[in-house]
């Protein structure tokens, strides 16, 4: 059996090696036997597929290993709901963190293919809208490389967001058909579904103790079935699950029916349940899509509230030590149900008293609130929350009579309070205010930037903040480094190796160290270098792409995020316009040659975002074609903007746009991106910018704008764009050149909806920071000239970026709300029980 074992040992180390002849075997192998081709008839997509199975087989022994050792110890778990995933590209992200990108570079290229052709085949699943999304994927990619117990839980959309087509220059919504070819990294557990009830009603009984339950009938049901995917961490054998649910009928085909020739009605309840998981965000401009809205979040909460349930009863005889075993993150309001959901199932389904149950609820359950748009802090009509949820919504108007009796004993006669803290909003229409429940049901509430968590205390939440001051605290984003530069920016991370090691890839702060070599003119030379290669690579792409032939020396000054009016994507083009006048009434004027760079989806219903698109199009096309600019000047709408594009334009950036009105953006993730590459920031005093402005210094952002306070009081006082706009010729030329159909073939009407905005509310402050935006703008192009001074800021701004790794932001979430420690994951006693097993 000795002898048997060490056999089985060498077999097992063979079959998932990570030398160059073992991959290309398994490479081959895989092409064979699981996509059933030989060379001469395999698509690119066949070997694409080849070699995901191939990195998948090699996640596989660390991925088990980590499971059983979760079961195997008592560990306390981080879950994270999100009804966002934005995990990018798997097999380029797989190939760093198992640092075998090099060795699987060589295998694929003796098997005669290219790996870079090959990465490109795989979709990049859309299963976000954005920042939420891709903070989400950090957050796990940090967790699996700080080795803490984690799984995040979300939504397997059939479709994900829209791939965004530009016809006309306008926005048009194309199916994200990501799953059309099978997804190779996915694993589903049918083994493992869940039950979720929807609609009905509920009536009361008597247990066996004789104590008064409820019980809830539903009218329909569906099945959540898990799909788990990987999550490795970078340098280390813990790989955490990513569980996404797909949802099904419970009874999806009526044979009476259809044996009656009712087709349709055969397989209604299937479409019914099946819609469920069908699409990112339907459009909540109807009744209909506001009700899947809330489907889509009771389905994933109570399918992964009922996994983590029968995860901790595999080990514990009880519920009652639920909240040291667990800990759930709620990422934004989306997932804020859970807190009514979590009480249905302790007390329904586990027959605990409320006391008990509720203070399990608020131990376990922490919340992150992602916004200040009053818009995003969600709410249901209290009609919609009793045709479909009528349990929860007893529990609601329960959780609420209890908490507003505590808030009349400590603040007695405050009627106005008590309005203003209900989780249920008089009106004409009652709705149930989704953020209130979240605040009053979790034990922390974190903003995710300094400014954020402040106006969080003082104005959005302040309310809560005045009963609860311990339950608020700061949690500044952060990016994954893995990704967003050494998979990103491979020659910028190999000049950065060089010089100060790879222990900045898990502790950035280490990136400090290259403040030593900011006037090295050979280092600083080598940086230029590679920035220009980027900005070639992206050229390439935009000449092949959208046609537009771009001077690689030209400043390339980015700005890509979804688009919204409060981000003001139109004041950047506003400036645009305003240089487009300057050469048009001098054509030989000597400006800096720019090339502007946009990118970012509209949602589907938000016509006034699509015209922002629409006006940047217009404008490029316009611009790019008349002689008089002569190459100085290019605009550029890059369509379909993702987490893959992304990779290739962070790197390529000089100048980052963050340049949202003060006071609205939450934190953004995009600017650390930027930061991280060597752009330089021009940006307002929102966010996250005003943490990356201290961190680089002064010096080193180009600072514009009203601050929040000045916003407020401008408001206040009674804001007038017209003024603004009558003061300053150079401003109402912009405004008049766009008003007299001049990017519009002289139609006259297509813009006025957006200038008629500006001119009579202008709600984002576009007019009162047009000013100070263009003269800043001026500060950016004379530093450009000056190139070894650009460089140099672009170092500093790298070298002290170390802040905004996600890394650190998981250790504070673990150290600060979760109380989660790290587990080491070892392989070697799970592959000498394995060879065991086969010997």
């Amino acid at each position: 059996m000795e002898t048997s074992v060490q056999s089985n040992i060498k077999i097992e180390d063979d079959r998932t090696g990570l030398s160059v002849e073992t991959l290309k075997r398994a490479f081959a192998d895989n092409l064979f036997y699981i996509q059933g081709k030989y060379n001469a008839i395999a698509t690119p997509n066949d070997y694409y597929m080849a070699l995901a199975y191939t990195l998948r087989d090699r996640l596989l022994q660390r991925w088990l290993k980590t499971v059983k050792t979760y079961l195997d110890r008592d560990v306390k778990i981080v879950y994270y709901l999100s009804a966002e995933f934005l995990m990018g590209r798997h097999l380029g992200n797989s190939l760093i963190n198992l640092e075998i990108y090099e060795s699987v570079r060589q295998a694929v290229q003796a098997s005669g293919l290219n790996l870079d052709e090959l990465l490109e085949q795989e979709p990049d699943p859309g299963l976000g809208n954005g920042g939420l999304g891709r903070l989400a994927a950090c957050f796990l990619d940090s967790l699996a490389t700080l080795e803490i117990p984690a799984i995040g839980y979300g939504i397997r959309y059939e479709f994900g967001i829209f791939n965004q087509s530009i016809q006309d220059g306008w926005q048009v919504e194309i199916p994200d058909k990501w799953l059309r070819f099978g997804n190779p990294w996915e694993i589903e557990r049918p083994d493992a579904t869940v039950e979720v009830k929807f609609g009905g009603h509920t009536e009361v009984y008597h247990d066996d103790k004789g104590q008064e339950r409820v019980r809830w009938i539903p009218s329909h049901t569906a099945i959540g079935i898990p799909f788990d995917t990987p999550v490795p961490g970078y340098d280390t054998n813990t790989v955490n699950t990513l569980r996404l649910w797909k949802a099904e009928a419970g009874d999806d085909f009526n044979f009476q029916a259809f044996n009656a020739g009712d087709y349709d009605g055969a397989v209604s309840s299937k479409m019914r349940s099946e819609t469920i998981s069908k699409v990112l965000y339907p459009n909540d401009n109807t009744p209909q899509g506001r009700q899947l809205r809330l489907e889509q979040q009771i389905f994933f909460v109570s399918c992964s509230l009922q996994d983590i349930i029968r995860n901790h009863l595999r080990k514990y005889k009880n519920l009652e030590n639920l909240h040291e075993t667990a800990a759930i993150q709620l990422n934004d309001t989306h997932p804020a149900i859970s807190i009514a959901e979590m009480m249905r199932l302790l007390l329904d389904e586990h027959k605990m008293d409320w006391d008990v149950a509720w203070r399990i609820t608020q131990r376990t359950f922490a919340y992150t609130n992602h916004t200040l748009m009053p818009e995003a802090l969600e709410r249901w009509t209290v009609s919609l929350f009793s045709s479909l949820l009528p349990r929860h919504l007893e529990i609601i108007y329960e959780i609420n009579n209890r908490f507003l009796n505590d808030v009349k004993t400590w603040y007695p006669g405050d009627d106005a309070l008590l309005s203003r803290l209900s989780l249920i909003e008089e009106g004409q229409e009652k709705q149930v205010r989704m953020a209130h429940l979240a605040c009053v049901g979790s034990h922390s509430v974190n903003g995710v930037a300094a400014l954020h968590t402040e106006l969080l205390k003082h104005d959005v939440l302040k309310d809560f903040y005045k009963l609860w001051p311990e339950k608020f605290i700061n949690k500044t984003n952060g990016v994954t480094p893995r990704r967003w530069v050494l998979l990103s920016n491979p020659k910028l991370s190999a000049l950065i190796t060089a010089k100060i090691g790879k222990t900045w890839l898990t502790h950035l702060d280490e990136l400090r160290k290259l403040e030593a070599y900011t006037d090295d003119p050979v280092f600083c030379k080598d940086w230029h270098q590679i920035k220009r290669e980027n900005k070639a690579k992206l050229a390439e792409y935009i000449q092949y792409h959208s046609g537009v032939e771009i001077n690689v020396d030209s400043l390339f000054d980015i700005q890509v995020k979804r688009i919204h009016e409060y981000k003001r994507q139109h004041l950047a083009i506003l400036q645009v316009v305003g240089l487009y006048i300057k050469i048009k009434n001098n054509p030989n004027i000597d400006i800096v040659p720019r090339t502007f760079i946009f990118g970012g989806k509209a949602a589907p219903g938000y016509f006034m975002a699509k015209l922002v698109i629409k006006l940047i199009n217009s404008v490029a096309n316009v611009v790019n074609k008349d002689p008089d600019v002569r190459n100085r000047l290019k605009v550029v709408f890059l369509p379909n903007f993702s987490a893959s594009l992304g990779q290739l334009i962070y790197p390529a950036a000089d100048l980052s746009e963050q340049i949202s009105t003060a006071g609205k953006e939450a934190s953004g993730t995009g600017n650390m991106k930027f930061t991280m590459n060597g752009a330089l920031t021009i940006g307002t005093l929102d966010g996250a910018n005003i943490e990356i402005r201290e961190e680089v210094g002064d010096e080193n952002f180009f600072l514009f704008g009203l601050t929040t306070p000045e916003v407020y009081d401008m408001k206040a006082k009674g804001y007038n764009p017209q003024h603004f706009y009558q003061t300053n010729p150079e401003l109402k030329a912009v405004i008049d050149r766009i008003s007299m159909g001049y990017f519009s073939s002289g139609d006259t009407e297509l813009f006025k909806p957006l200038i008629d905005s500006l001119m009579y509310h202008d709600d984002y402050m576009l007019f009162a920071d047009y000013q100070a935006y263009v003269d800043c703008q001026e500060r950016v192009s004379e530093t450009y000239r000056d190139q070894k001074k650009w460089t140099k800021m672009a170092i500093l701004n790298v070298a002290r970026s170390g802040k905004f790794s996600a890394d650190r932001t998981i250790k504070e979430y673990c150290d600060e709300i979760w109380h989660a420690k790290p587990v080491k994951v070892s392989l070697e006693e799970y592959t000498q029980a394995h060879a065991t097993l086969k010997g």
